[in-house]
């Protein structure tokens, strides 16, 4: 089948990766403007981007795509479908309609759960048991097209968004090739989505990360993985930021935020309700340690006290 292919994050260059190896015909890629990262604020390819220039295919990255002549660019092409992942940018009409058989967008939840930007870590944060892919003919709203495909996954008690995305991506993959499959042979229906169960995933912040230790350890444990790896939750002790990346519940109870005890296992935090050990960490500028190594460097006595943000 002849694509378009629209998408920028590793999430979609898995997609676009299944495509080309099923054989389809894939006539441009767009994906977002380069961004500059790292410490040199180097120009950085995006990975839908390097996987199609590493297969000679067309790339345009548009600012936006009420171009015109964006437009009426891919509409010469001949495309038959247009395929969207995690492209990041709202497409218009115009674009939607510039294939005979539309677009549509492989969206990281069960749909009607958790339209928008941030599927992942709303359904971690949330204490979601399952989510899955939905692939979904597109329209003007935000992912409320009719429904194609849903594949489920559940979420395991250990999972962070980090793992929880690569199985995602894997199975959106999957699901695609599958899809168009039936496509080719005309045998799809379009389920309209369910009015009632619907969730927005607005945009993760970057203050969100910050750890309140007066919540729950089972809040708090879902924030840690739902913010592994980005933007990582955070906290802090005597002026210094540290990074938390992985933790354990446990039953104890003390004033929030004071370290009960640190050892090679862990360092034992009281939070709210229940405790949490700390069995992964980062000072603000060295690397991601486990408990035994972080503590040689920076050892925590018993008693001290991460701070509490204001509220």
């Amino acid at each position: 089948m002849r694509l378009v292919f629209a998408g920028t994050p590793v999430f979609a260059a898995q997609s676009l990766a299944a495509l080309i190896d099923a054989g389809h015909e894939v006539v441009s890629v767009l994906t977002q403007p380069d961004r500059k990262a790292g410490r040199g604020l180097q120009s950085t390819p995006a990975p839908v981007k390097a996987l199609a220039l590493a297969n000679g295919l067309e790339v345009l990255q548009p600012l936006k795509l009420n171009e015109a002549a964006t437009v009426q660019h891919l509409r010469g092409l001949a495309p038959e479908l247009l395929v969207v992942a995690a492209y990041g940018l709202i497409l218009p009409q115009a674009a939607l309609d510039l294939a005979p058989r539309g677009a549509i967008n492989i969206h990281a939840s069960l749909l009607p759960r958790w339209r928008g930007a941030a599927p992942i870590q709303r359904a971690i944060l949330a204490g979601d048991t399952e989510t899955g892919i939905t692939l979904m003919q597109m329209d003007a709203g935000l992912d409320t097209g009719a429904m194609l495909a849903q594949g489920g996954l559940a979420i395991a008690p250990d999972e962070t968004s980090g793992t929880l995305h690569d199985r995602l991506a894997s199975l959106g993959a999957r699901m695609t090739v599958e899809l168009l499959q039936m496509m080719a042979r005309e045998a799809l229906v379009a389920t309209p989505q369910p009015v009632a169960g619907v969730t927005y995933a607005r945009k993760i912040e970057k203050s969100e990360g910050v750890l309140d230790w007066r919540k729950s350890s089972e809040a708090l444990d879902r924030e840690i993985r739902a913010f592994n790896p980005v933007p990582g939750a955070r906290t802090s002790m005597d002026g210094f930021d540290i990074k938390i990346w992985r933790a354990q519940r446990l039953e104890a109870n003390g004033p929030p935020g004071q370290v009960e005890s640190a050892t090679d296992e862990g360092v034992v935090v009281f939070c709210g309700n229940g405790a949490l050990v700390l069995t992964e960490l980062q000072r603000a500028g060295g690397k991601r340690l486990g408990a035994r190594e972080f503590l040689r460097g920076h050892p925590l006595a018993t008693a001290a006290r991460f701070a509490l943000p204001a509220i």
